[in-house]
């Protein structure tokens, strides 16, 4: 295997409704290919959209000593989107798969980077399809690389976990934002990091210790219920307001074990889609979001590929 894969087109394939001619189009219809660096190579002028970038990738998984099979997910994933009706107003492009086939992941993390940098400074939203969530460092750093270090970056992890493990020798699926904090320091910016969904039986204390000590705003999944949702809705004004750029990332492990089963860890009371569908248009609306990214999908574990619908509808949601 390629540590990069170009797009497979054939992928995009599904039903046919001539008979009622373009307003009975589906993703397989509109979806085309990306690939950086293209538009300059043949001096075209490219619309900008939404690039679907895989991160075919469960190495930090495997490391975290979770359920492999996530590497499968974005396959999966555009599977289920071929069919999914169009109702978007601009193109969206399949920029092909990061993988790590080599375990070395702190370089894939930099593939992965390199070509969500490229799609941003071309004026693209990147919408990552991992891949487990050791994904997000590879996202946050092409969204960093791509700002240069300025403006103040907010991250919005939809989550039953913190991923804020130290990283010791090795980074993992539990070290994303651990990393991305150290990053931070390193380079002298803010670290702005809202983590909702949290279930307190998946984290330690001393993970709630040191979300504590980096200022991270977190929301108990027990506090996310529909009539919350004003409430929430206006603890990310005030989040929102600190920022001038957000990145959205959803383990889709913070959603009810029987809405999505084939994750590694499936959660046992979760938050509804009922709330996290209102809470990604509220982000959205703020005009403020450059990337979004989904983890955790687990093809393996899917039943009857319930997640992985779950999983296209987020997509959907998020591009149009």
């Amino acid at each position: 295997m390629d540590k990069f894969n170009p797009s497979d087109m054939s992928l995009w394939q599904g039903r046919q409704d001539p008979e009622d001619g373009e307003l009975a189009l589906r993703w397989h219809d509109k979806v085309q290919l990306w690939a950086a660096g293209a538009q300059e190579a043949t001096g075209a002028k490219e619309v900008a959209g939404v690039v679907l970038l895989g991160f075919a990738c469960d190495e930090g998984v495997r490391r975290n000593k979770g359920r492999i099979g996530a590497a499968g997910a974005p396959l999966a994933v555009r599977k289920l989107l071929a069919n999914t009706a169009w109702h978007l107003s601009r193109p969206v492009y399949d920029g092909g798969d990061v993988s790590c086939p080599d375990g070395d992941l702190d370089a894939a993390h930099g593939r992965l980077a390199e070509r969500v940098a490229s799609a941003l400074e071309l004026g693209h939203f990147p919408l990552v399809l991992g891949g487990g969530h050791e994904v997000a460092f590879g996202s946050w750093s092409g969204l960093n690389r791509h700002l240069g270090g300025s403006g103040k970056v907010g991250i919005i992890n939809f989550d039953a976990h913190f991923d804020l493990r130290m990283k010791q020798e090795l980074a993992s699926s539990g070290t994303p934002f651990f990393q991305i904090a150290e990053q931070c320091a390193a380079q002298g910016t803010p670290f702005h990091y809202a983590c909702l969904g949290v279930a307190e039986t998946a984290n330690t204390r001393a993970l709630f210790a040191r979300a504590d000590e980096l200022g991270v705003w977190y929301v108990k999944d027990e506090a996310m219920s529909e009539r919350a949702l004003p409430t929430l809705q206006s603890g990310l004004d005030a989040f929102i307001a600190r920022c001038d750029h957000l990145y959205l990332t959803i383990d889709l492990d913070v959603l009810p074990g029987a809405v999505m089963p084939g994750v590694s860890a499936p959660a046992a009371r979760g938050v509804d889609l009922a709330v996290i569908e209102p809470l990604i248009a509220h982000i959205r609306a703020s005009g403020k979001l450059r990337l979004a990214d989904l983890a955790e999908l687990n093809p393996t574990l899917d039943q009857d590929n319930h997640s992985a619908r779950v999983a296209a509808r987020l997509v959907h949601l998020l591009t149009r």
